[in-house]
């Protein structure tokens, strides 16, 4: 679901010990971790009927796309019967398609579709709540005596309030009274998102049953929404003053979470070969190790928000350094033979990429979006693009509240203007962080709306800059930031240097140049960037020396490295080659 709750981040899934290209080469080999997946939003692809709202047959229409593009396995982002009290993150039917996607059959086409053109797909797993207009929540709170009552987690009130201090993570608090008995049921996030039961064994096998019906169907796996918060603290404690201001540390990683996965993977993971992501926070990188662990068989990947989040504190960005960020990398990329990463700037929870990792002015804005492609996409780990950044894509430029969608910033606009903060402030750090910013329609062409819809308007306002920025341009232009990543994503297919070789950063302190090594088997590779818009000598080491010229950004003219000192213009990309 959203990463609605990061209130801080935290250290990505690691263990301390560094790790060398003898240990990363024992990788066990998967197709998971040598292909690069791409997110859809399906409400914001691409809209095949006029309405609006993007749907599965739109996405149908673009697989060709994608396949020009290269990727190979497509998150789809909720695509289930909702109500969209939080866009589809609220499943009101788990085996039946949201009405305004279209039908299973619309599915199904997609499907084969994706298969004909050897792409993959994996789908939202999302079992920490249903919607609340879910049959078993309908009937969970029509009386104690329902058989359904447990798969919710329902309490007595306390004192004439509610059952503890709980707060949600889009505000208010998380216990509302709802049913003739006047109990309270627990919500995480929207009341209209109340938290599914796992202590239920009966609620378990529901979600094991769903999981069998999609894989069954042909998915090839599941990103799992804020999978750590599925286990509860069954005594609801009250929190602290300082413990309420991040409630996701006593909501994440229960008493009972591992030994739910581990039945999950028993169950149903391990009759197939399947491709598990988890939406991980609020523990220890120790913690998250854990979840990840080949040998105790639970989930495959973690996403962990470090290195997309970096300086954000809520909706809150602060500034942040190029070493710092760094170093979440070299964190990232330091796992032991047991673990594999995910590399991610960008998803549906956060603002554009170039925005906020770039420069998206006109005078920088392909320049850097095609140095973080190359940022990305050489980095150890499945990497995971996100629509429309593949052709540089930009935050949107809100003047007003009522241009949001986010139901987060509805349900807390009114809790942030009590805590002092103004509304310009409020509204210009949105700006940066909010995550409508990657919900805009996909940018198609130069045509109205562009050409996202065939009708007059759009479920969410479509960015002013796409006559600039759209497909139709990106393909017509070889020098496009699309056909970047093209070339990109063609040299990484099938690389063993490049998917399971070593990472090293080679100027931790560099305040502007990001350079690192990926050393395989067979050959080394070198990537260099100037992650600012001055022009930057940049000194090498004398063993670089004649690695020729794979990839550039800019020039092609530094066939060579010639000399050790390399004199980088602004956002300039480059990537050599040992042999």
């Amino acid at each position: 679901m959203n990463t609605k709750l990061l209130a801080i981040t935290f250290a990505v899934t690691v263990f301390s010990a560094k790790v060398n290209f003898a240990q990363s080469v024992t990788n066990q080999k998967k197709w998971w971790k040598e292909q690069v997946v791409y997110q859809i939003y399906p409400r914001s692809f691409k809209d095949s009927d006029g309405d609006g709202i993007g749907d599965l047959k739109g996405i149908t229409s673009k697989l060709d796309y994608l396949k020009t593009l290269g990727v190979d396995i497509v998150w789809l982002s909720p695509h289930f019967d909702s109500p969209n009290a939080d866009n589809g993150y609220d499943i009101r039917d788990y085996e039946k398609v949201m009405a305004e996607f279209g039908t299973m059959k619309d599915f199904d086409e997609m499907l084969a579709g994706l298969k004909k053109r050897n792409i993959k797909l994996i789908i939202d797993l999302v079992v920490n709540h249903s919607s609340d207009e879910h049959k078993w929540f309908q009937e969970s709170k029509s009386s104690k005596r329902s058989p359904y009552r447990d798969y919710y987690i329902w309490r007595q009130g306390k004192d004439g309030h509610a059952p503890s201090n709980w707060p949600s993570f889009f505000g208010g608090p998380a216990w509302e009274k709802a049913g003739p008995d006047g109990e309270y049921y627990l919500h995480y996030f929207a009341k209209k998102q109340p938290d599914l039961n796992w202590e239920n064994p009966k609620l378990r096998e529901e979600v094991y049953s769903i999981m069998k019906f999609w894989l069954d169907k042909g998915v090839d796996g599941f990103r799992m929404d804020v999978i750590p918060l599925i286990s509860k603290n069954q005594q609801f404690p009250d929190f602290d003053s300082i413990t309420i201001q991040h409630p996701e540390f006593m909501y994440a990683f229960g008493p009972r979470l591992h030994e739910y996965l581990k039945e999950m993977n028993s169950k149903v993971l391990s009759k197939y070969d399947a491709m598990t992501v988890g939406e991980v926070f609020g523990g220890t990188p120790e913690k998250t190790n854990l979840l990840t662990d080949e040998r105790r068989k639970e989930i495959n990947l973690a996403f962990s928000f470090d290195v997309a989040r970096v300086g954000r504190n809520n909706w809150y960005q602060n500034k942040w350094t190029l070493p710092e960020w760094k170093k979440l990398f070299t964190i990232q990329s330091d796992l032991d033979q047991y673990h594999w990463p995910t590399v991610f700037l960008s998803n549906h929870d956060n603002p554009r990429t170039v925005s906020k990792f770039g420069d998206d002015s006109p005078a920088f804005r392909v320049q850097s979006a095609k140095l973080l492609a190359m940022l990305i996409l050489m980095q150890r780990g499945t990497a995971f693009l996100y629509q429309g950044d593949e052709i540089g894509m930009t935050n949107y430029p809100f003047t007003s509240f009522s241009q949001f969608d986010d139901v987060e910033i509805k349900g807390n606009y009114k809790q942030v203007l009590a805590s002092g903060v103004t509304a310009e402030k409020y509204l210009a750090e949105l700006n940066k962080s909010g995550r409508d910013h990657a919900r805009t329609p996909m940018q198609w062409s130069a045509d109205k709306q562009a050409g996202f819809t065939t009708g007059d308007k759009s479920w969410l306002a479509v960015n002013p800059n796409y006559k600039e920025i759209n497909v139709q341009n990106e393909l017509e232009n070889p020098n496009s930031v699309f056909n970047f990543y093209k070339q990109l994503l063609a040299i990484r297919k099938g690389n063993n240097d490049l998917i399971y070789g070593s990472y090293k950063d080679l100027a931790p302190d560099h305040n502007a140049v990001f350079a690192f090594t990926r050393t395989g088997k067979n050959n080394e590779y070198l990537v260099v960037l100037n992650m600012s818009g001055q022009k930057v000598a940049f000194d090498l080491d004398a063993k670089f020396k004649n690695y020729k010229l794979v990839i550039a950004n800019q020039s092609l003219e530094k066939t060579t490295l010639s000399s050790t000192t390399l004199e980088l213009e602004p956002w300039e990309a480059l990537m050599y080659k040992s042999h």
